[in-house]
């Protein structure tokens, strides 16, 4: 005779509910906590409900080169742009082209703005220059005339003393492997006239030429009447210089002017750039990586440099014309290399941000500049917070009118969910940067929706078990798998539309495709780890069990029929004589 069968507890876990929504609260206190200790109390707000900046950048492209602007070189600049706004942890600044030549940047208001905008406007490529000769940034009487400027590495001519900034007079072993760019002052016998042999270039020697010699007294007379105190003038100085030309230039502080030779490394060939402190000294110093084919270009000119007298043996970092760094060279430098003087962490990691991300394929002219107030966002907002609250009380009214007792499951599920998206949003600001603008707002209001229906899902199979005369508890743990694998689908189809929406869209779409895959995840956990196991303690209780007219569980109203019963089975015999 077979042992009979041991019955099987219903699936799902029918009693142990506890533990799901012990860790769902547990998940619940973490993200709570964890938003006040990084003093997050709420979600980071975007430009349009936070207010802003709206920068229009027009393309320009080099005379001759008109075909440079094209969707290869305008995707590429939108890149850079972003990597140097996020490199300053501007949050939700928002990047995009305009027609075939024109970049739109949006910098919401807040810390850290004000300098990406003043950033984000330096859009000319990056070079590496040969200084030839240097001087205050004010017009000289006559471009023999000596001139004592002594610019600290910021361009200043009031530094105490000639040798600011400087490590020592001979590097170290660890700064000749390393290959140490020291930024100091210039000597204060160097002298501002330009001479063609004060190239750091070994076969850059003078012409004899009258075109040679005509040129560079050209060049004389524009670095003496050059006037870098005006900000016109410095963008005049910069207009139309090509690579391979011998330029003058201002420093980026206006206090110093520049004669610089032919561009020997530009800001492609630079890999990376950091900040940090030099552990010998506690200063702050900036240190690059070159890439295979810049590391070879900068060594060579820093050999040739090393050579030179100052201030011939500086290298001049010159962004959108100006020059933003004039370090010195010591021993010949390769790969790696640091920049090191009077720096701040400020004006380090400033540095920094141009070298990694300043060069770009084309150079850029500010078009317009318009400050977005809060005032309209926070209408529409208010606007769409009204439509978000209406669209939930007439879900609510659906949900007691017609599952009644129900209702309140679905609610505390809704209300659980809110707050895992609340936290979290505001938990992503400072993770990952995520601000919430209106479309995510429209997002969130979408997933009540998604939310909604999947307790629905889960409720009529309940229903549906209850038509067919089953009792609650069994009903209720009958019905999980079939609903289950209907929500996971439809999730699934809703997450999936979010992440393609979010990929082939830019700006404030995705923040509405992100805030949709968020909720819908969230749906998931919700439905798991809530909404069954709650369902299956109400179970339980005499008012949902015995399913009580306005427990929305009324076997009568639902038109159940008769309880199911087993009956044994029993072989009846076919010889009579057995009967």
């Amino acid at each position: 005779m077979a042992a009979p069968k041991k019955s099987r507890g219903p699936a799902g876990g029918q009693g142990r509910p506890g533990r799901s929504l012990a860790l769902i609260l547990i998940a619940m206190v973490a993200l709570t906590g964890g938003m006040f200790l990084a003093d997050q109390p709420t979600p980071r707000l975007g430009i349009d409900l936070a207010g802003g900046t709206s920068i229009t950048l027009e393309a320009k492209s080099e005379p001759g080169q008109e075909s440079a602007i094209n969707k290869t070189n305008m995707d590429t600049a939108v890149q850079i742009m972003e990597r140097r706004v996020n490199g300053l942890g501007v949050s939700e600044a928002e990047v995009q082209t305009q027609g075939k030549s024109n970049i739109i940047v949006n910098i919401p208001k807040g810390t850290n703005s004000a300098q990406a905008r003043e950033q984000v406007g330096t859009t000319a490529k990056l070079y590496f220059r040969p200084v030839l000769t240097v001087a205050q940034g004010t017009p000289t009487p006559t471009p023999s005339a000596s001139t004592s400027g002594k610019p600290t590495p910021s361009g200043s001519p009031s530094a105490p003393t000639a040798d600011k900034g400087k490590t020592s007079a001979t590097p170290n072993a660890s700064a000749t492997t390393q290959g140490r760019a020291v930024t100091g002052a210039l000597k204060a016998d160097s002298t501002p006239t330009p001479k063609a042999s004060t190239t750091p270039k070994a076969d850059a020697t003078p012409s004899a030429s009258a075109a040679d010699e005509a040129a560079a007294a050209k060049l004389q007379k524009q670095f003496a009447a050059l006037d870098c105190s005006s900000k016109a003038s410095r963008a005049e100085a910069a207009r139309g210089a090509k690579p391979t030309d011998t330029v003058v230039a201002c420093s980026s502080e206006g206090d110093a002017k520049y004669v610089l030779g032919p561009a020997q490394v530009s800001g492609t060939d630079v890999d990376s750039a950091k900040a940090a402190i030099d552990q010998t000294n506690g200063q702050w110093i900036v240190q690059m990586e070159f890439t295979k084919g810049g590391a070879k270009k900068f060594q060579k000119i820093t050999s040739q440099l090393a050579q030179q007298q100052s201030p011939q043996n500086q290298f001049a970092i010159a962004l959108d014309g100006e020059v933003v760094s004039a370090p010195s060279v010591r021993t010949a430098l390769s790969a790696n290399a640091e920049i090191s003087g009077s720096f701040t962490q400020q004006s380090a990691e400033d540095l920094a941000n141009v070298l990694s991300y300043g060069a770009l394929p084309l150079s850029f002219k500010e078009q317009s500049v318009t400050t977005v107030t809060a005032a309209l966002g926070g209408e529409q907002l208010q606007a769409g917070l009204i439509a978000g609250a209406i669209g939930l009380a007439l879900v609510v009214i659906y949900l007691v009118a017609y599952y009644r007792g129900l209702a309140l499951i679905a609610l505390l599920s809704l209300l659980v969910s809110g707050i895992l998206t609340y936290t979290l949003m505001s938990l992503l600001g400072p993770a990952i940067g995520f601000a919430l603008n209106l479309p995510a707002v429209c997002g969130a209001i979408v997933a009540i929706g998604i939310t909604a229906d999947s307790f629905i899902v889960y409720f009529e199979r309940v229903r549906d078990e209850i038509r067919e005369g089953r009792t609650l508890r069994p009903a209720v743990e009958r019905a999980w798998p079939r609903a289950r694998r209907t929500i996971l689908v439809s999730d699934f189809v809703s997450f999936l539309a979010a992440a393609v929406l979010f990929v082939v869209t830019v700006g404030k779409v995705q923040g509405f495709a992100f805030t949709l895959g968020l909720t819908t995840l969230l749906d998931v956990v919700v439905v798991f780890l809530f909404t069954k196991p709650v369902m299956t303690l109400m179970a339980r209780t005499k008012f949902f069990a015995s399913g009580h007219p306005w427990s929305g569980l009324d076997p009568k109203r639902l038109g159940a029929k008769p309880p199911l019963r087993r009956s044994r089975r029993v072989n009846a015999p076919t010889d009579p004589k057995e009967a």
